[in-house]
């Protein structure tokens, strides 16, 4: 168990913004999140739990105690054309990705290449190409802050929504993840009908996918449009695309034909926020050292030395114009810690 005191968090944000903390606890097991949770007094809080930094955005140092899970580790237990695959919440999420797909279980190839960490995975319910982690979460394990004791939850009951959770609510900060156990299948059900995919398997004359395949695809796309982190700072999409009722939709789609949407039910419509900004005209425009993705709008990046405020300020400015031109309002997905931003 690491245990350090003044800590830097630049390697455990993907901004790379340089803010530090006033202690950084790690656990490797969940004998060592047991002990952590037992130990922590009030003079260690605030707390704040973290995976990989790749959906967090800090604006300043952090004053109290930031903990980490580095639980690696996989078990399979196959049942028929079920598979359930437990992860360690330490584990990077795109190597459980790879090594499902090598394996032949199905259900994780639209989530391939997702930065991040498996504990993550839980808590945001991240999601691409039409499929999100909560239809393929099956249980989650982890400690309770309160008294150290093992908790289990069913996917049901984190009461997952469009990159949301309990995690994110009233569970904030609350438990420590171990473990999550996901239910893939033997059966390989491609999910081709979001984003470019069939575009791009057909440029490449593939008419039936192999999983392999379907996703390299989603690696080379995801690749093509996003910039790396190690590059150029970064959360991958920094706001969220917004759900908007059908007569919203009407109205906006007789102003703006062309205008991209995905069909969520018959009284409401998703809208790309990417789009949105840049119809206002952001993309690839720098304000400060922050900047707005020249190939991706939706994606926000550090062009070098770029403080936590100026990435909100960049955020706010775009909201604001997004607001005033379409009625819309978008919300960061990306989590903000500091100065008592509330959206």
């Amino acid at each position: 168990m690491n245990d350090l005191r003044n800590y830097s968090l630049r390697a455990h944000n993907t901004f790379g913004i340089d803010a530090r903390c006033r202690r950084f606890v790690e656990y490797t097991s969940v004998e060592e999140a047991r002990s952590i949770a037992c130990s922590l007094s009030v003079a260690d809080r605030p707390l704040l739990i973290v995976g990989s930094g790749s959906n967090l955005l800090l604006t300043g140092d952090f004053p109290g105690t930031v903990i980490h899970s580095a639980i690696q580790g996989l078990s399979v237990r196959i049942e028929g054309d079920e598979v359930y695959v437990r992860a360690g919440s330490g584990m990077e999420w795109d190597v459980v990705v790879a090594r499902c797909v090598s394996n032949g279980w199905h259900g994780m190839e639209n989530l391939s290449l997702i930065p991040g960490e498996v504990g993550a995975s839980a808590v945001q319910n991240i999601g691409a190409y039409g499929v999100e982690a909560c239809d393929i979460i099956y249980k989650v394990e982890a400690v309770d802050l309160a008294d150290g004791e093992m908790v289990t939850f069913d996917g049901s009951d984190c009461h997952y929504g469009y990159r949301d959770s309990r995690f994110k609510h009233d569970w904030k900060n609350r438990y420590l993840i171990t473990h999550v156990t996901y239910r893939l299948s033997r059966q390989f059900l491609p999910r081709l009908d979001y984003g470019n995919i069939r575009a791009m398997l057909d440029k490449k004359e593939i008419a039936t996918p192999t999983a392999q395949q379907l996703r390299d695809v989603i690696v080379e796309i995801r690749r093509a449009k996003l910039p790396d982190p190690k590059v150029e700072g970064n959360a991958g999409s920094f706001f969220m695309n917004p759900v908007v009722t059908k007569a919203k939709f009407l109205e906006l789609q007789s102003r703006y034909p062309d205008m991209p949407h995905y069909h969520i039910d018959e009284e409401s419509e998703k809208i790309p926020a990417g789009w949105l900004i840049e119809q206002c005209g952001w993309k690839g425009r720098t304000v400060g050292h922050a900047g707005v993705h020249d190939k991706q709008a939706l994606v926000l990046v550090n062009r070098g030395g770029a403080t936590g405020a100026e990435v909100v300020s960049l955020c706010e400015s775009i909201r604001k114009d997004v607001l005033r031109q379409f009625g819309i309002e978008i919300r960061p997905e990306v989590n903000i810690v500091g100065d008592n931003y509330n959206i």
